[in-house]
């Protein structure tokens, strides 16, 4: 993760993502740098847009806005039980929605280690 973050820090300071560039900053950031894992991302990277696959992933983290929400009905209050279970449904399908989002942004990346 830190060959990419370091190609990230070249990318935002326009400055060329060279092999010797991600090397300095691995180092000055205390890391050993891997000669192959640092040729290996130079060879993903190009061609590659950076603005563009940065704004695909990006909804993956980005805040969802809160509309305001409209006036709940009257009704009855659900059984306790009732209520626990339909909760319990809710998390377990915003976590998978979570881990798909971030499956969606991280595609591209996994060929830069495997």
């Amino acid at each position: 993760m830190e060959y990419i973050y370091a190609a990230l820090l070249l990318h935002n300071s326009d400055v060329e993502i060279t092999e010797d560039g991600i090397t300095k900053i691995l180092k000055a950031a205390g890391a050993k740098a891997d000669k192959g894992r640092v040729k290996a991302l130079i060879s993903a990277l190009s061609g590659v847009d950076i603005e563009e696959a940065m704004a695909q992933a990006q909804p993956a983290y980005a805040p969802v806005a809160m509309a305001p929400a409209a006036a709940p009905a009257q009704a009855s209050a659900p059984a306790p039980e009732a209520a626990e279970t339909e909760k319990k449904g809710k998390e377990e399908k915003t976590e998978e929605e979570e881990e798909e989002a971030e499956e969606k942004g991280m595609e591209g990346l996994s060929a830069l280690f495997g």
